[in-house]
């Protein structure tokens, strides 16, 4: 298939001219079900974070060892997380070496042999093992799938396909939770809800097979022609040319700067410090604002506030879950909608009045009865407040930004440090939060985490650009323009453009 290259303006002036070319989330039934398969990834990982908290009290009645060592329960629930870390820190790599298809088909192989050597694990040291491998599959998926639906994605809808991957991760949750009451009667109990976390696996490996190659991965590979191939199963020919004519630009713009990149290169460049900088702060803001405290602990939290009946503490937690979930719906309309900057910015501002209410709920909490009182009932609504906030924002504009940020040659190796950056901040919040809530009182922590959603307000403000409706390459000129200001680079887009549109 042969186009004729014209230059053509950035995006946003572009559907502005033409906005009958402006494309609706539910607009290519190609690109949603592209996106959707690559969201299984998302399911995997929020299944996983959940399903844990329930196997755990039955894989401590099959193995007296775990029961008696709070060490062995601690690196049961980690060693995913630590999985995970490593393979968000390799995933980056695989990812630009090898493409975004096959980084995918790998992350299925491994989750699906870890979920395996879980549920036929004859000791603790075994499920270890296939735990560390669980979260080897975690960590590459929780880079591979927002990169590869950004790449995919028209401009104007990026943020909405992109945030659906964050649904499957919250949804994931939400049926962690179901599959934990579905087994508690059933032989085997814990063998069954981590082995069945494969059967997800199984079904994306499949359907990845016949899914394309990212375009823009296949484009700059120099395999234009499988390229424009995707492309047009996306785009209509009358803008098929002009997104095929930004590809040229970066293209060329690939050009002016080294074939490969290393970890060091990210920190040697001025703009890719600001743009890594943002996006792993980003990350960092996610977990050190409390998110996954409050679903991994949210049973505990009931408890804490007064509900000492399980049933009742598990069932609240199932519909935090669900609210979780629900929440990411409608940050998926608003994120294109609003842009993420001031999607992030409400939900901080949100999340800081939760923490507030659990905080002085918990504070002022003293003799409180089995059904949890004035002030136990306070707690549950600071914790579904903070849901209602936390999801539509700060759940999926970490992973958006992240997505859109990073130049083609970084975008591998930048997103998985990034996604390291929210493992480890993951892992660090889930090892400290009882210990302090111990140590401070369970209002004090709280409060401190109000405190950190505080400097994220200021965090986003001040480093976070907007990035609605961009270009890769308007992006990219943003990074140029804060570091180096619009002096040195001001013309360079135009210029790029017309170097696509001779190429």
């Amino acid at each position: 298939m042969t186009l004729t290259i014209h230059s053509a303006p950035g995006s946003s002036g572009y559907l502005d001219m033409y906005p009958e070319r402006r494309m609706s989330y539910f607009g290519n039934p190609y690109i949603l079900g592209l996106t959707l398969t690559a969201g299984i990834g998302g399911l995997l990982f929020g299944y996983d974070t959940g399903v844990i908290s329930g196997a755990l009290l039955y894989i401590k009645d099959d193995f007296q060892i775990v029961k008696q060592s709070s060490f062995l329960q601690e690196t049961i629930v980690s060693m995913a997380l630590v999985g995970a870390m490593i393979g968000a820190a390799s995933g980056g790599w695989i990812n630009d070496y090898y493409g975004r298809k096959k980084a995918t088909l790998l992350a299925d192989v491994v989750f699906a042999a870890g979920a395996i050597v879980m549920a036929a694990a004859p000791d603790p040291y075994i499920l270890i093992a296939g735990r560390l491998l669980v979260g080897l599959g975690v960590g590459v998926a929780s880079v591979t799938a927002p990169v590869y639906i950004a790449e995919a994605s028209p401009s104007e809808v990026r943020g909405g396909l992109v945030s659906t991957n964050v649904l499957m991760i919250t949804g994931g949750q939400f049926l962690s939770y179901l599959v934990n009451s579905a087994f508690t009667q059933v032989p085997g109990t814990w063998r069954w809800m981590l082995g069945v976390s494969g059967v997800p696996a199984v079904v994306q490996f499949g359907l990845m097979l016949f899914m394309p190659e990212s375009p823009r991965w296949l484009y700059m590979k120099n395999r234009k022609e499988e390229a424009i191939q995707v492309l047009s199963k996306i785009y209509d020919i009358s803008r098929l040319e002009d997104e095929i004519n930004h590809l040229a630009a970066d293209e060329e713009e690939e050009k002016l700067q080294k074939d490969t990149v290393s970890y060091l290169d990210v920190f040697k460049s001025k703009e890719m410090r600001l743009a890594f900088f943002a996006g792993a702060g980003l990350q960092a803001f996610q977990q050190f604002t409390g998110i996954n405290t409050v679903m991994y602990y949210s049973p505990t939290i009931v408890q804490m506030a007064g509900f000492h009946s399980n049933q009742l503490a598990l069932l609240l937690s199932l519909i935090v879950a669900g609210m979780n979930a629900a929440g990411t719906v409608v940050g998926i309309y608003f994120i294109d909608h609003c842009g993420r900057k001031k999607l992030a910015l409400s939900s901080l501002c949100g999340v800081i009045v939760s923490l507030i209410i659990l905080s002085v709920s918990f504070l002022k909490q003293s003799d409180v009865t089995s059904d949890g009182g004035l002030y136990g009932w306070l707690a549950v609504l600071g914790l579904a407040l903070y849901i209602a906030f936390f999801a539509p924002g700060m759940g999926p504009v970490p992973w958006t930004v992240n997505s859109e940020i990073y130049p083609q040659q970084y975008r591998g190796i930048c997103g998985g440090m990034s996604a390291t950056v929210n493992w480890v901040s993951n892992l660090i919040v889930a090892q400290t939060f009882l210990s302090i809530a111990e140590a401070a009182g369970t209002g004090v922590t709280f409060l401190i985490l109000a405190g950190i959603a505080v400097m994220a307000v200021i965090f986003v403000i001040v480093f976070v650009p907007e990035t609605q409706g961009l270009t890769f390459l308007e992006v990219e000129q943003i990074w140029k323009e804060r570091a180096w200001g619009s002096s040195r680079d001001g013309n360079n887009m135009e210029g790029l453009l017309e170097q696509g549109s001779r190429s």
